[in-house]
């Protein structure tokens, strides 16, 4: 089994759009207003977006994309207007993360774990 296709809820797939593609991931499908899907730069993983009447309740959903250079794509969003909750820090779980939200309150996260994000210390054998 292997990962390939994550869908995110949100309110207007257009205003959306934009962000995403300020991030950086390439846009393949559009289908308005009710469908977007994005391939990622690096590999070949696929992100959509799912217009719905009405977001989740609580946290909402959380993504995390994988950097190598993590510090100059951060000052890369920040030149283009895109505002960080959380600037690049090492995380206790040996990830270093840069926190952002998306137009619709979902959490985005950059990051890079290198070898830690299968192989931590504490991974079970």
């Amino acid at each position: 089994m292997n990962l390939n296709q994550i869908t995110v809820p949100v309110l207007d797939v257009e205003k959306a759009i934009v962000f995403y593609e300020k991030l950086g991931l390439k846009l393949i499908v559009c289908s308005l207003p009710h469908y977007a899907r994005f391939v990622c730069e690096d590999g070949n993983t696929t992100f959509s977006l799912h217009q719905v009447p009405q977001l989740p309740k609580g946290e909402g959903v959380w993504v995390y994309f994988e950097l190598h250079n993590l510090e100059d794509k951060v000052s890369e969003l920040q030149q283009k207007g895109i505002v960080f909750e959380a600037l690049p820090a090492d995380q206790p779980w040996l990830w270093r993360e840069a926190r952002l939200k998306d137009p619709d309150n979902n959490q985005i996260i950059l990051y890079f774990a290198g070898d830690n994000r299968v192989n931590p210390p504490w991974r079970i054998e």
